[in-house]
């Protein structure tokens, strides 16, 4: 503590003879000594000065040293107070103490006893402060990295994907985003919008097929009051809450065909009619993603061939996690520490065992089925460092995961046989829905709807948490805990 103010100590009596004593003591010991006689000139002396340590006598005439205790503490939290009290009435002193006093010493004073109450309340103060910046800090660090969002990946195939990105960031033109589910398609639209113009505009992310189709056209594009039954209050939509930063639909392969009309016309008009409404001007930048293909939907008649060509104007496939194994080694570092933080877990690392294991693994859920892995083993690892044991059993052994087989007797009814499919699907997936519709090959609604009419069950499955359902819901993102690669 090289700053004096950081060791500046009040020492407050109505004896002048305890305070000039007690004053040539501590300066000797390289403290920075005040002194006040009664309790208001002490609380002044709070009010214009940084005080670390505070040494009060219990028995003052006037304002009592539990009265100046609980002021002292009110002006100011931080100061420790050490409290001085004559033989026999220490009663006094442990009252003082539940009233946030830190330590008391008995009169007659030893200077030793008084050098080492003040030293040992300062090492507490300084450590209160210590931990007050550093709790500080790691909010800016958390803060700094939910805003970048950094995208983990040193493969050259993810060098060129983000260039990509970037170069497209600084147009105004709409962006496609291809990959499969748990690429990071999200990620890599926040990281679009981040290095863009629109940086310090609204970033809006909906998730399409999250939505139920009779509310879709609304939560796009608003509606007025009273444009359909429960529509209690007017509200602006998707496309107006993202004005002048960027709007992001995933999964835009789900949106039906008299939504993709709506939609082709804002694109076109740069305006949105509200359900019930005018139409409205806005500024905007899409940016798209799925996991179908697009040209596969056009020419089976689910998806217009116009709007299709409006929305691919930059395309930007995002590779799977299996043709860029070389970075699973940075991403299982990135997803340790995260985890490890989150869930107060002392892990000090993983074994090369583990890591070898895991860039071998043709990972099918992509990085989001990567995140999950690491989540898990840092949950349930027994000791400081992540060994093969404490993987998923599918990374293990392949026949635990993938390689699952299910048997059915012969005249199984085919919904029985959907319904088992999807429930296994589901729990290999821990719960993911958009994971298991991609590994099934089924739009991710028709696992909803089945979830929501009671045809299938999933612990995990809350209704309206996992997907809104009303014109007034949250925005649904496809990737919650923010990270792909």
């Amino acid at each position: 503590m090289s700053d004096p103010s950081a060791q500046t100590v009040l020492v407050v009596d109505d004896e002048a003879n305890i305070l000039e004593a007690l004053q040539k003591v501590l300066t000797k010991e390289g403290f920075e000594v005040l002194t006040a006689g009664n309790g208001r000139q002490a609380l002044e002396v709070l009010r214009k000065r940084p005080i670390r340590v505070m040494i009060t006598d219990l028995r003052m005439p006037g304002m009592t040293g539990d009265d100046l205790l609980k002021a002292a503490k009110a002006i100011t939290p931080e100061v420790e107070v050490v409290v001085m009290t004559a033989y026999g009435t220490i009663e006094n002193a442990v009252e003082a103490m539940k009233l946030g006093a830190y330590d008391f010493i008995s009169k007659p004073l030893k200077r030793a006893s008084v050098v080492a109450a003040v030293r040992k309340a300062l090492d507490k103060q300084a450590l209160v402060v210590e931990n007050r910046e550093l709790k500080a800090q790691l909010a800016a660090a958390q803060l700094a990295a939910a805003s970048s969002r950094s995208i983990v990946g040193n493969s050259q195939v993810m060098r060129a994907t983000l260039e990509t990105a970037r170069q497209a960031a600084n147009s105004s033109a709409t962006v496609l985003l291809l990959g499969e589910s748990g690429t990071g398609k999200e990620l890599l639209a926040h990281y679009i919008h981040e290095h863009s113009p629109r940086v310090h505009k609204p970033f809006i992310a909906t998730n399409c097929a999250a939505l139920p189709e009779s509310i879709l056209e609304s939560e796009l594009f608003g509606h007025e009051k009273g444009s359909f039954t429960g529509a209690v209050r007017s509200r602006a939509g998707r496309f107006q809450e993202a004005d002048g930063g960027t709007l992001f639909l995933d999964e835009i392969g789900e949106i039906p065909l008299q939504v993709q009309v709506k939609l082709l016309r804002a694109l076109q008009e740069g305006e949105v009619e509200p359900v019930g409404g005018r139409t409205t001007a806005v500024d905007f930048r899409l940016v798209c993603a799925t996991n179908r293909e697009l040209t596969d939907e056009v020419k089976g008649g689910r998806f217009r061939e116009d709007l299709y060509y409006r929305i691919n104007v930059v395309p930007i496939r995002i590779p799977p996690l299996r043709d860029r194994l070389e970075d699973v080694p940075l991403l299982v570092e990135h997803f340790l520490r995260s985890y490890a933080l989150r869930h107060d877990k002392a892990i000090e690392g993983i074994g090369d065992e583990a890591v070898e294991l895991m860039s071998r693994y043709g990972w099918p859920g992509n990085v989001r089925e990567l995140e999950n892995a690491i989540e898990r083993a840092v949950v349930l690892s027994r000791g400081p460092v992540i060994q093969i044991d404490d993987l998923p059993p599918e990374l293990r052994d392949p026949q635990a995961g993938h390689g699952r087989q299910l048997t059915f007797s012969v005249g199984t009814p085919l919904e029985e046989v959907e319904r088992r499919m999807i429930m296994e699907t589901l729990k290999f997936t821990r719960g993911d829905k958009r994971l298991a519709a991609d590994l099934l090959g089924i739009a991710t609604r028709t696992i909803y709807r089945k979830l929501e009419a009671g045809l299938i069950r999933d612990e995990s499955y809350t209704p309206h948490r996992d997907r809104p359902d009303k014109p007034e819901g949250t925005t649904d993102k496809g990737d919650p805990k923010g990270i792909i690669h």
